[in-house]
């Protein structure tokens, strides 16, 4: 490593955007005591450029982004691009006291609040689609051809997201032209989400030394299947066990792992304000999009908003190991650190209400009748981003989970989208966030 090597004391923002400020190898050690500037209305910048209208900053006041040193992640140089190496920040005060919205603060504080009631962590991964700019026709879904025309990102990508240390498991093509899927390793909650942000950063870098740029925009295309972030969730007790696994019940579902499902749903609608939040996400999250389209807990349905994935015996699998909850109502415009604490907070409200189980969806929502449709959900979820902030206003308890500050900002950015994308036709909104995200 070379002293004039550049290191970036990064922070992921409202909108789901990595912003920071790069020092230079050497002088690391003095930031990671004393931080680098900061200003609270960059936690109102919107995805499109200005600082929000109605942001709730102002030009006053000074932050610090502070580094964790635990998040340290280094990919080497090659013949196209000097080394990527970056540290994820809290925001904090000049005195180092945290900053009330900062968002890796706020999944902090609900991690410890679910273990100090509940005795229970969290540990989840977010697996991420994303599509490639090709000049070329696509080749067909799911193909080899379709892997091998993506390399050598394809085998770049992999040995680079294990160098960051991002534990990648598979690369594979998905449903959507030049669409890809990279499911990485379950981790502790924080060190999710702060894989979530280093993993979009790696493929975006990988992307661009292979001549190419990687999309994680919800949607880049009205007429095609967009790409979606799926956050597995597990619960553990306090001895290390798995708590959501009970086979004597549907699903496999434990009570405590149907309680904090209930509470999920509860507040699907709000949620959708903090995990799908651009213009272009709602039309994801509606039937047949393979996205979200009902608000329902299902056994090996990706139309549902949480899925109970399969639990594999095959070759001595432990299914308790394995049970987890998939929720597929987030995408790539989301900040990972505000989108995993509302779920847990709202999971953890299904605890605390000890909510039942909810009704187990075990087949095609198309194929239910009303009152089933009703039932389950289908079709539930906020139509546009407006709807989905209204919701999120009407939810008193969700609502809470934010500072009134933090919550004021994140509405500000939202309805400075929706403002710039209503005078838009669809297709120009999707290719104006294909080209953002």
């Amino acid at each position: 490593m070379s002293a004039a090597d550049l290191v970036t004391l990064a922070s992921c923002d409202l909108a789901g955007i990595t912003r920071g400020r790069s020092v230079f190898a050497d002088q690391l050690e003095q930031y990671l005591r004393t931080g680098v500037g900061w200003t609270p209305a960059n936690q109102a910048l919107t995805p499109l450029g200005p600082v929000a209208e109605d942001d709730p900053f102002g030009a006053t006041g000074d932050l610090r982004l502070l580094p964790d040193p635990d998040t340290r992640m280094r990919i080497s140089a090659d013949a196209h691009a000097g080394p990527l190496e970056l540290l994820l920040c809290d925001i904090v005060e000049t005195d180092g006291a945290p900053w009330r919205c900062c968002t890796r603060t706020l999944l902090r504080d609900a991690l410890a609040t679910l273990e100090r009631e509940t005795g229970l962590t969290l540990w989840a991964s977010f697996e991420h689609e994303f599509q490639l700019s090709s000049g070329e026709p696509p080749a067909l879904p799911f193909s080899v051809e379709t892997q091998r025309r993506a390399e050598p990102f394809a085998t770049d990508v992999m040995r680079a997201l294990l160098e960051a240390g991002a534990e990648p498991e598979r690369f594979f093509p998905e449903y959507a032209p030049h669409q890809f899927e990279i499911p990485v390793a379950q981790a502790p909650g924080m060190v999710a989400a702060d894989r979530a942000v280093i993993f979009k950063e790696v493929v975006r870098e990988l992307a661009r030394r292979n001549g190419a740029r990687a999309s994680f925009s919800p949607l880049l295309d009205p007429e095609q299947a967009g790409n979606g972030v799926h956050i597995h969730l597990r619960l553990l007790d306090g001895a290390g066990a798995a708590a959501m696994y009970d086979p004597q019940r549907d699903g496999c579902v434990s009570a405590i792992g149907g309680s904090f499902a209930a509470g999920i749903l509860r507040h699907a609608r709000a949620l959708c304000a903090l995990t799908a939040p651009s213009p272009v996400s709602a039309s994801r999250l509606q039937p047949h999009r393979w996205g979200a389209g009902a608000v329902a807990l299902a056994n090996r349905n990706r139309e549902a908003l949480l899925r109970i994935p399969p639990l594999v015996t095959l070759g001595g699998g432990d299914p308790a190991a394995q049970m987890r909850l998939e929720y597929r109502g987030a995408d790539g415009a989301a900040n990972p650190y505000l989108a995993l604490a509302a779920i847990v907070l709202a999971g953890l409200d299904g605890l605390a209400a000890g909510l039942p189980t909810p009704p187990i969806l075990e087949q095609d929502p198309a194929s239910l009748d009303q009152a089933s449709a009703e039932r389950f959900g289908v079709g539930g979820l906020p139509g546009s981003l407006a709807e989905a902030l209204a919701a999120l206003a009407d939810d008193d308890v969700a609502r809470a989970w934010l500072d009134p500050q933090l919550y004021a900002a994140h509405v500000s950015i939202k309805r400075s989208e929706i403002e710039a994308s209503a005078r838009l036709d669809p297709e120009e909104v999707c290719r104006r966030y294909g080209a953002i995200y």
